[in-house]
């Protein structure tokens, strides 16, 4: 099942794609993708819908982020082997966990602002976790039963806040517009194994990141059980769970940062596409 949220900021609908593609508009049975809708009972009901039934949404709309009511949105750095190489840093004996603020979400084709005075903004695809059921202290081998979905995320990051301005991580992943989500959550049942999706970016047509979710460091279920035993996740909450190389801070001979005018594109296999115009403040 695929759920996603369209129509203006603030104003979003909930809806399904259904088998053949089209939008279907399920405000009739529900008011938003809230946490609430993410709990296994309440997905087992929409995924009882019939979507014919559902009224079509026809013409250009906007995509919004998938889940709204967000309280927490966490993530992982350096966990793609390949990408801590490029990055000239060690593999990370445990996983590398920060924020970024729930403030930098947005829809998965909205602009992203290149923050003033920045020179060092950065792409990075990854995939997203959303949590369906209260999650502390879980097992490993139970950490998927409490996931609703995935989904796709862009983890824009300003690399000389991110890594030059001391202290965390924080600093450079949460600028406004830094966090594009969507443009669906797609449900567990629909996308099977984690481990086994593609996924790719292109800056301006080129394509710089074309990596798989099977040469994370640290799986899904991994970071879901760890980050468990010193955070309490609750439904709606968002993991990023790292990206593969090619990012602009890796480029060889000299990195390549983003600029106003540049149009990345990006996916992952099974849960949908975004694209995205730099944007001056």
């Amino acid at each position: 099942m695929r759920l996603c949220r369209f129509g203006e900021a603030g104003q979003e609908r909930p809806g399904m794609i259904a088998p053949d593609g089209s939008l279907r508009d399920l405000s009739g049975h529900v008011a938003d993708i809230t946490p609430d809708v993410l709990a296994p009972a309440a997905l087992a009901r929409l995924a009882a819908l019939d979507p014919a039934s559902l009224p079509m949404v026809e013409g250009e709309f906007r995509y919004g982020a998938p889940v709204s009511g967000t309280r927490q949105f966490l993530a992982v750095g350096l966990n793609y082997a390949d990408h801590a190489a490029e990055a000239n840093l060690p593999l990370p004996p445990e996983p590398v966990v920060f924020n970024k603020w729930v403030s930098c979400l947005q829809g998965p084709n909205d602009p992203v602002i290149i923050p003033r005075g920045s020179e060092k903004t950065d792409w990075e695809v990854e995939l997203g976790v959303v949590i369906g059921s209260p999650a502390y202290e879980v097992d490993e081998a139970d950490a998927l039963d409490y996931v609703a979905g995935y989904c796709v995320i862009n983890d824009i990051s300003e690399r000389a806040w991110q890594l030059e301005k001391g202290g965390t991580w924080d600093k450079g992943k949460g600028f406004p517009t830094f966090g594009p989500v969507g443009p669906w959550l797609v449900t567990g049942d629909e996308v099977g194994d984690p481990q086994n999706l593609s996924m790719w970016l292109d800056v301006n047509g080129q394509r710089m990141q074309n990596g798989h979710s099977g040469t994370m460091i640290f799986g899904v279920a991994h970071l879901v059980a760890y980050i468990s035993r010193f955070v309490a996740l609750l439904p709606g909450d968002i993991i990023t769970t790292g990206t593969p190389p090619g990012v602009g801070m890796g480029q060889k001979p000299e990195p390549r940062y983003l600029q106003v005018g540049d149009v990345m594109k990006l996916g992952i296999e099974k849960l949908g596409e975004q694209q995205q115009v730099c944007v001056a403040p």
